[in-house]
């Protein structure tokens, strides 16, 4: 029996909150005028009450109802004015869904209904649609109370000894087929220990969600008979994605949480708080709109109909606003306490730290955060660029943050090319970048080094196509990075041809080989440790099939097998000296024993470079030896690493610089499964296009 009226409850906390003898309702306008709760039967179809939340408190509209139990479908209608020119957008036809909801029952239907004016008007978005949307909208559910986790350990490993796997949940075991077929694609796939197994068994010590909060198809998509693949388009910041849930329930996502950590893994959310599913001006009312546009969206001023476009997908989140910046920072606590979430990757970061006067590391997003007691101990990663003015903001964000470092990227490719001018560019991507981050006591991790990511092409499509292959998703090939610094090696893309499919192979294993050598939290993406491709797509966002998932019948070819083999043991050797992991950047200056610097560069005759050397615009080879002590003792042994790096067609011979102890060859690129053997001569020929790693280990002096 569902009462007839609210009592008034408490405004805090946001959202649907189950008490002992009911359900506390509460949501946040500045501008509304009266905010009505709407209940639905348990299938949502049809609402069988329409309650006026009865008090406000500092702008938040609240109501208590009693008796009612979690499981309660429900949705909002917000009444104030309509005014687009002014930035208000109410419209109390349509059904809001809760910006604090948790856990999402129904379909989205696309509708006309949906849009608050009506579509084709000659008056735009001035006009007024009176249509109800409520049949075309999902409905929040009151959620149950969290459950005893019981032993949970998060791994809490330290960001130098860190391994991203960056992966998307569907894409990841939809195509596995030791997995039962309702399960793939979703979190019980995820905590599947045939999947674990793989992560474990590569050394991965984090994985890398693509969005996982629930989020909208978009309607120009499903028109194509395409599909919103990434998810980069929430509709709910703290409900996960239904789909990846294969029986409908929230515990399925911590289990696979509790698994991952059982297993050593961190779990990191690529998140989206920089803008949401509802678009431009023009789009639909489905939640913030519909509550408070002039207050969840940033509008440009003087033109408040309008709204500020600094994300590329019509709109821009007003996290200046102290209740939108409450909102993201109550949905990332909520994610690090009812899931054990480990860090977050945020999207667009560069967006999150913008002011009215432009980014600021010092912004109340940034300072928000690292003040928390509980999200400043997580894994903090952004991606530091957006389209807005003064987007592209790498090192500049502030000590706390970890970056995706696209110039890491872009010089790794570059240099496996063979492309010339490099050789400064190079040295500073594998020292950490220390020229980009090397400020306010930030440590060498906060560069997330990659050469492959979910945006782009595949490690195999950078070594298979010149030129993007975009037209399956429908728009005359125009979509994606139009330079990719990639090369096909003879042929574009797949070919039947040995000696170019060995070149591939070579050319991947010295990217992968840079990647896992270099200063940085290294990152790779999924299926490129097994030659997954994307048939040269470089913007697979909306391609939710077999192009985008991990094809894991790749496992039993040979060349992936033999890729799978190489990339486990560059993540064993990264573990196993410290020179290749470093706490502190390296800046030439420490010397850890006579003649030995901390950092070294030399030529391939071992010779220091000079400057002419580092000038040299012709120069494809370059050494790089690092040491450091394998241990906390001051007086222990010192670790002296060796990377070898030819981008040359021609194999070429390098002299071995100080020390002139025997070194063992750990690994090399040229020649994958040969094992660890001693040099027994000054010098070693490194192959063409290849990477060589060398290491030895020298007692202090007493």
């Amino acid at each position: 029996m569902i009462a007839d009226r609210l009592l008034p409850g408490r405004p805090y906390p946001l959202g649907a909150t189950p008490e002992i003898n009911g359900i506390n309702f509460a949501v946040f306008s500045a501008h509304a005028e009266k905010i009505e709760l709407c209940l639905f039967d348990p299938k949502g179809r049809r609402e069988i009450a329409r309650l006026a939340l009865p008090d406000c408190t500092d702008e938040v509209f609240h109501g208590f109802l009693p008796e009612a139990r979690p499981g309660l479908l429900y949705g909002y209608r917000a009444y104030g004015p309509y005014q687009p020119e002014h930035g208000h957008r109410f419209n109390p036809n349509k059904l809001l869904l809760d910006p604090y909801a948790r856990e999402l029952a129904g379909e989205f239907r696309w509708s006309d209904a949906l849009f608050g004016y009506r579509v084709g008007s000659h008056r735009g978005d001035l006009s007024f649609d009176r249509r109800d949307s409520a049949s075309a909208m999902p409905k929040a559910v009151v959620p149950l109370p969290d459950p005893d986790w019981g032993a949970d350990s998060p791994p809490d490993t330290a960001w130098q000894d860190s391994v991203i796997y960056e992966t998307h949940v569907r894409g990841f075991s939809v195509g596995r087929e030791d997995i039962p077929a309702v399960r793939r694609g979703t979190f019980a796939a995820l905590a599947d220990p045939h999947m674990i197994e793989h992560l474990v068994d590569l050394g991965i010590t984090a994985i890398e969600l693509l969005p996982v909060h629930a989020f909208l198809q978009d309607r120009l998509l499903l028109e194509k008979r395409l599909r919103n693949y990434w998810g980069y388009n929430t509709l709910a910041f703290f409900a996960p994605e239904p789909r990846y849930l294969s029986n409908g329930g929230l515990n399925e996502m911590r289990l696979a949480v509790r698994r991952l950590h059982a297993a050593g893994i961190e779990v990191i959310l690529d998140v989206v708080y920089n803008h949401t599913c509802e678009g431009s001006e023009l789009g639909p009312t489905l939640s913030w709109r519909g509550f408070d546009n002039a207050s969840y969206y940033r509008l440009i001023p003087g033109q408040e109909r309008h709204l500020i476009n600094d994300t590329g997908t019509g709109n821009t989140i007003n996290i200046s606003h102290r209740r939108v910046l409450q909102m993201v920072l109550d949905s990332l606590r909520y994610w690090a306490t009812s899931f054990h979430i480990d860090g977050f990757r945020f999207d667009l970061g560069s967006t999150l730290g913008r002011e009215a006067t432009g980014f600021d590391p010092g912004s109340g997003f940034f300072d928000a955060i690292l003040q928390d007691p509980l999200l400043s101990r997580l894994k903090l990663i952004s991606e530091p660029w957006d389209i807005g003015p003064g987007g592209y903001q790498l090192g500049n964000h502030p000590p706390g943050f970890a970056e995706w470092n696209d110039r890491f990227r872009d010089a790794i490719r570059r240099f496996a090319r063979g492309d010339g001018d490099l050789r400064r560019e190079l040295a500073a991507r594998l020292a950490g970048s220390g020229d980009i981050f090397s400020h306010q006591r930030r440590k060498p991790w906060v560069s997330v080094n990659y050469v492959a990511s979910h945006d782009g092409y595949t490690l195999n499509d950078l070594v298979s196509y010149v030129e993007r292959h975009n037209e399956a998703n429908g728009e005359d090939n125009r979509d994606g990075h139009g330079e990719n610094y990639s090369a096909n090696w003879g042929a574009e893309g797949p070919s039947d041809d040995s000696a170019i499919a060995e070149q591939r192979e070579r050319v991947k294993r010295s990217m992968l080989a840079l990647v896992f050598f270099a200063h940085g939290t290294p990152m790779l993406q999924a299926g490129d440790e097994m030659g997954r491709t994307q048939q040269g797509n470089n913007n697979a966002y909306c391609q939710d099939n077999d192009l985008s998932w991990v094809d894991w019948g790749l496992a039993a070819q040979p060349a992936a097998q033999a890729l799978c083999r190489f990339t486990r043991r560059l993540i064993a050797i990264r573990r196993a000296w410290a020179a290749l992991r470093p706490t502190h950047f390296m800046h030439a200056t420490a010397e850890l024993l006579p003649g030995i610097r901390d950092i070294s560069w030399f030529d391939e005759q071992g010779h220091e470079l000079s400057t002419e050397d580092w000038n040299n615009p012709e120069a494809h080879l370059l050494v790089l030896r690092r040491a450091a002590r394998d241990g906390a003792d001051p007086k222990g042994p010192v670790g002296v690493t060796l990377l070898l790096m030819n981008a040359t067609s021609e194999d070429r011979e390098f002299t071995l610089p100080e020390p002139s102890q025997a070194w063992r060859v750990l690994i090399d690129s040229a020649d994958p499964d040969a094992a660890e053997l001693p040099v027994e001569t000054p010098g070693v020929t490194v192959g063409h296009h290849a990477v060589m790693l060398l290491a030895l280990s020298l007692d202090t002096p007493s």
